[in-house]
């Protein structure tokens, strides 16, 4: 139970016309960061899960990882923020 308490991520939020092939897109062109993983998609593909379903496992990752995480998807027209959370922060 530790563990899962422990794991952390990021979930990229977008602009409201962004379309699920860019969100896909920008989740593989920032999937190549070292301790950064693309999280599973929601097995309910539609636009609002792939919008919502955007995030990155970064519970492993540096300070250095998440910079470059950063870096990366502030690349993209299409991102408008990027929200830290812990499975702590649940409930709250």
């Amino acid at each position: 139970m530790d563990a899962a308490l422990s794991q952390q991520w990021m979930t990229v939020q977008f602009t409201p016309n962004t379309t699920a092939t860019t969100a896909l897109h920008v989740r593989a062109a920032c999937s190549h960061i070292q301790n950064v993983t693309p999280m599973a998609l929601p097995g309910k593909r539609s636009l609002i899960a792939t919008m919502d379903g955007v995030r990155f496992d970064t519970t492993n990752a540096s300070p250095a990882n998440l910079a470059q995480l950063q870096t990366c998807l502030q690349q993209f027209k299409s991102v408008i923020g990027i929200n830290s959370q812990s499975a702590g922060d649940e409930g709250s």
